[in-house]
């Protein structure tokens, strides 16, 4: 067990210093000036599609599933 955990331990420490820093993006030129089509920005109510719903008695499970299936020809 101390075995497994210290080549799982020299592994991740390893790949620490392995691993280089992601290079820096920086934008180019002036953004205001640019050309790209932007929405607006609006608010919208986090809770705008809400609706409400009370708890009801379960179906019967067959019933469900016959309404949700699609209609097949009896050819």
């Amino acid at each position: 067990m101390k075995q497994l955990f210290l080549v799982a331990a020299l592994l991740l420490f390893a790949s620490g210093c392995a691993s280089t820093l992601p290079p820096d993006v920086i934008a180019t030129g002036d953004l205001a000036a640019s050309q790209a089509q932007v929405r607006p920005v609006r608010y919208t109510s986090p809770v705008s599609g809400y609706a409400h719903r009370v708890p009801v008695d379960p179906q019967p499970w067959r019933n469900q599933n016959d309404a949700q299936t699609p209609e097949e020809d009896a050819s």
